[in-house]
């Protein structure tokens, strides 16, 4: 077990999307994480008191989360001296990057040398299946979006929250290394075998009662060339029944591919319901979910309006306005 409370490491983060996994942290465990800590440089926060490692040591904080999800998740020569010097200090150290602490010598050194722990979120740990298609009782839900970081593990965490609220039987799984720190468990989707990933997530979502939800954090984006891959994945080995569409509409291209334009909602709809119904001929789109975070209240509710006219869906914001409508389109299924 990851010990808590955490000091999240935001290292010289370039932007706020470069420190989501700190910023799901925070924003989903408050509770769980005690200050951050940010290099010279470092062009983000989230929110939190910055901290010495000396404070935070003081504050009860255990673990040293690195709460960076860079392009290539690489662990950075400009924090090796902070990450010896928290395990010196009696840190334990996290990360959920694809650069395992496991793999770096220096790292291992200094955890042996001060009987510290290195946890690598992202390496599985069971021995998945490959997929079998098979239908499964229970009901899941799964957000797929028109870009990487639009917010589909907050429209899963929000909607298994309200479901939750209202008294219904709901489980968050986690696919990615945010939603394991989140949740404690899951899947590490991306470090999956690739004719292994969709049965991991049979794995993750077995059978459950009729009127059991599994909501499934979304990966990546069918029409993103890089990852892409999990996204397939998610919709084959989850057998969706209801599909919500995410969308962050202030991008100027897609995340990383400055060559690639964002697809459309409509686009995303008919491709990704095609592909789901491939596994669940009875999948529907239920909803979208925007992530307006760029935008003024005013312009936000405005259009969420306009979205819900024009593809004739409930639209939402679940960290502005709530999944309430999701929940209810779900009720309905």
């Amino acid at each position: 077990m990851i010990e808590t409370p955490y000091l999240l490491f935001l290292g010289d983060a370039p932007d706020q999307l470069a420190a989501k996994v700190a910023q799901g942290i925070r924003d989903w465990r408050p509770d769980n994480a005690v200050g951050q800590f940010r290099l010279p440089g470092c062009a983000v926060s989230v929110g939190l008191n910055d901290m010495t490692l000396e404070e935070a040591k003081a504050a009860g904080a255990k673990t040293l989360v690195i709460g960076v999800a860079n392009r290539g998740g690489v662990i950075s020569d400009k924090w090796k001296a902070v990450l010896i010097e928290a395990l010196s200090m009696g840190f334990d150290l996290a990360s959920g990057l694809h650069n395992l602490l496991r793999n770096e010598a220096d790292l291992v050194m200094a955890a042996k040398a001060n009987g510290r722990m290195l946890h690598d979120v992202r390496i599985p740990s069971v021995q998945y299946p490959i997929a079998n298609g098979e239908k499964r009782t229970g009901k899941r839900m799964l957000a797929v979006g028109t870009d990487c970081s639009v917010g589909k593990m907050y429209t899963a965490l929000a909607v298994d929250e309200e479901m939750r609220k209202r008294g219904m039987k709901s489980s968050f799984r986690a696919t990615g290394q945010t939603g394991i720190l989140i949740t404690g468990d899951g899947v590490p989707l991306d470090a999956v075998i690739a004719d292994f990933m969709a049965g991991s997530i049979e794995y993750l979502t077995p059978d459950n009662d009729p009127d059991h939800w599994d909501i499934i954090e979304g990966q990546g984006s069918l029409f993103h060339v890089s990852y892409s891959g999990v996204t397939l994945a998610l919709i084959h080995g989850g057998q969706p029944d209801a599909l919500v569409l995410s969308h962050e509409p202030t991008r100027a291209h897609m995340r990383g591919l400055p060559g690639y334009q964002l697809p459309t909602l409509e686009a995303v709809r008919d491709m990704a319901l095609s592909l789901a119904q491939v596994a669940n001929p009875d999948c529907q789109v239920i909803g979208v979910s925007v992530n307006t975070a760029a935008m003024s209240e005013a312009e936000a509710l405005d259009h969420l309006k306009a979205t819900e006219d024009r593809m004739g869906l409930p639209a939402v914001d679940p960290f502005r306005t709530g999944a309430g409508k999701l929940v209810d389109a779900l009720a309905k299924i």
